[in-house]
């Protein structure tokens, strides 16, 4: 019989010591889809097994357990996770013992499915359970599916240190809340990832403080919705004007956290994401023209560039709204680089909406976008109010359009950095050539020059030479 995890169990972590013991020699493989929630998360689920001695690995043939971080936004991503489960399968087919267990949106929407309909895997654990995973393995040791689900309204793991997987030593995640209130039609986030909590700020800034030490040159704070943290001394977010007057006293905001953040240290690097147009204000633009060291950089979803079709969507703001949020931020921080989200083809699109969406990248040209169909999600407000409607054939086609757009935008954007210097910080070497570095400027634009003799983790003056529409291509030149 399947294990479903009580509410009172929620939070513990119970293991005797002969347990950990058992697990010293174990070794865990995570893999993570989606977002960059979602790839921190993989960080908080590896400190939290390495509690009980689960060491990571990145060898998947020697791992006791394999965990897949998933995400629900498309079902495209759903489907690609889904495959990985049947290839992952051979594996258990070789070795009995091991255990295959699915984390994040994917598991909380589909948790009957996949251990139960499909028998596809041991574990299905949801964003807010974390915490029982080594109970879940336990159970799964034993041979019994196991699942924790439960939404939370104040789990933020704000006291667990991340395991930094993959790093590169340079660049670090800060997840600051997690969940999301906004309920746009077309989005799963909100029945997934339950309702919005804040973080406690000084647990954020001993996370930049910490990673600081450790030598890390950049964080991104992390959120569904970075825009609308609020700190009050509770989890739950409130409206700022429900706040007690004691409340409004001891509350921070976004933009008075990014200040915090940038005040660590001149020599860390803030950026943050996502953000939302409603909850964008000028006390945040501001925050981020009086500090240097906070990139100058915004990812401001649109979605569609039509205000009916905004409002189906329920997202909170028209088209005017939003070109007014773009002119604030070109006005207060000139030169500010500006990414977007945009769905092609929503449910009742018409070609002149779809044009409308066309016109409004025409008018503010981003440097670049995530680009998607419409893709109809299971329980979300759009699948029980609307029809998609929307041929598939339409929906390719307005795609392409956009993508086309899209890449002429990002070649101007780019054209923009020639015969500059720009700041960059080194991340790596180039995926192209191993003689080349990479980084990202203020902007988050890539810039690709010679290694010479410089190394990860150092600020370099790069003079750019040329371009492509992602990417800018120069040498790096001596600093005064």
């Amino acid at each position: 019989m399947d294990k479903i995890i009580d509410e009172n169990r929620q939070g513990e972590v119970l293991m005797m010591d002969s347990d950990i013991a058992e697990a010293s020699s174990k070794k865990v493989y995570i893999e993570s889809y989606g977002c960059q929630m979602n790839f921190s998360d993989s960080e908080i689920v590896a400190s939290i097994l390495s509690g009980v001695g689960y060491e990571t690995t990145r060898n998947i043939e020697e791992a006791n357990a394999i965990f897949l971080n998933t995400c629900s936004i498309r079902d495209k991503a759903e489907k690609t996770v889904r495959q990985r489960i049947s290839t992952l399968r051979k594996h258990k087919s070789r070795n009995g013992e091991l255990v295959i267990g699915v984390l994040g949106c994917m598991a909380e929407r589909m948790k009957h499915q996949l251990l139960e309909e499909e028998k596809l895997v041991d574990i299905v654990v949801g964003p807010d359970a974390y915490r029982d995973l080594p109970n879940l393995l336990s159970e799964a040791e034993d041979g019994r599916k196991a699942v924790n689900v439960l939404l939370s309204k104040e789990e933020t793991y704000g006291d667990i240190t991340p395991v930094r997987l993959d790093s590169n030593g340079v660049s670090a995640f800060i997840s600051i809340m997690r969940g999301c209130d906004n309920m746009c039609t077309f989005c799963v986030v909100p029945f997934t990832r339950g309702r919005e909590r804040s973080r406690n700020p000084e647990s954020i800034l001993d996370e930049a403080r910490m990673l600081l030490n450790k030598g890390y040159k950049e964080v991104t704070l992390l959120g569904q919705n970075v825009d609308s943290y609020l700190w009050h001394g509770g989890g739950l977010k409130k409206e700022f004007s429900k706040l007690s007057e004691e409340e409004k006293k001891q509350s921070v905001n976004f933009a008075q956290l990014l200040g915090m953040v940038a005040e660590v240290s001149p020599k860390l690097r803030v950026r943050f994401s996502t953000s939302h147009p409603k909850d964008m204000t000028d006390d945040v633009l501001k925050v981020m023209a009086s500090y240097d060291n906070i990139c100058k950089y915004i990812h401001l979803p649109f979605q569609s560039g039509n205000s009916e079709v905004l409002e189906r969507m329920n997202r909170g703001y028209s088209r005017e709204w939003y070109l007014d949020r773009i002119r604030a931020i070109n006005q207060i921080i000139p030169e500010c680089g500006i990414s977007a989200d945009v769905i092609a083809g929503f449910c009742g699109e018409t070609d002149a909406q779809h044009n409308d969406t066309l016109s409004l990248m025409e008018e503010v040209r981003f440097s670049f976008a995530y680009m998607f169909k419409y893709s109809e999600r299971p329980k979300t407000l759009a699948q029980r109010r609307f029809e998609d409607d929307i041929p598939e054939s339409v929906k390719q086609k307005r795609l392409a359009e956009i993508i086309e757009l899209q890449m002429k935008h990002s070649k101007f954007r780019s054209e923009q950095f020639l015969h500059k210097t720009c700041e960059v910080l080194v991340e790596g070497n180039s995926k192209k050539d191993d003689s080349f570095l990479s980084g990202r400027n203020s902007q988050n634009t890539t810039v690709v020059f010679p290694k010479e003799h410089y190394k990860p983790g150092e600020y370099v003056q790069v003079f750019i030479e040329k371009c492509t529409a992602t990417t800018l291509i120069g040498k790096a030149v001596k600093q005064d």
